[in-house]
């Protein structure tokens, strides 16, 4: 984490912002009721394994979420393209009729207020980027490990 180091006077005149880094491993062990509340080994948990276990672990979670991915998908898949499948019977029979000028009016509006909304949405989406990042770069054994068994469990 870090935080922001107080300014002098002279500070304010240049432009750059200085941060030091703080430790929290250091601040743990001088705050006591730090390792009263989260015990005193609190790091992440997977960092108390080896490299191959963390591998396996991410591998199999990564796998799982795969596996379900897959299945779901499909099954979202087949249920829209019977839809739509169903529908355009249902129009070349006679039994729907589209007014396809209401249709266009509707997507247009519908793509106006996406617009407007994603602008307003775009901080909080790099907010959570920028987070998602950082955590991959910590856990990067078992974020590997993971993306190569959802690779996996797509496949199977």
């Amino acid at each position: 984490m870090a935080a922001r180091r107080p300014r002098s006077a002279s500070d304010h005149d240049s432009d750059d912002d200085s941060y030091e880094v703080l430790d929290l491993t250091e601040y743990a062990r001088r705050h006591h009721w730090w390792n009263r509340l989260f015990g005193r080994n609190s790091g992440p948990v997977v960092e108390k394994y080896s490299v191959a276990t963390q591998i396996v672990m991410g591998g199999v979670t990564g796998w799982c979420a795969g596996f379900l991915f897959q299945k779901v998908g499909k099954l979202a898949a087949t249920a829209v393209g019977g839809g739509f499948l169903l529908l355009q019977i249902a129009s070349h029979s006679g039994y729907v009729q589209v007014d396809w000028k209401r249709v266009e009016k509707d997507v247009n509006k519908a793509k106006k207020q996406l617009k407007k909304r994603a602008n307003k949405a775009a901080p909080e989406i790099n907010t959570l980027i920028e987070e998602s990042t950082e955590f991959i770069k910590q856990n990067i054994v078992v974020s590997s490990g993971f993306v190569g068994g959802f690779l996996l469990g797509l496949a199977s």
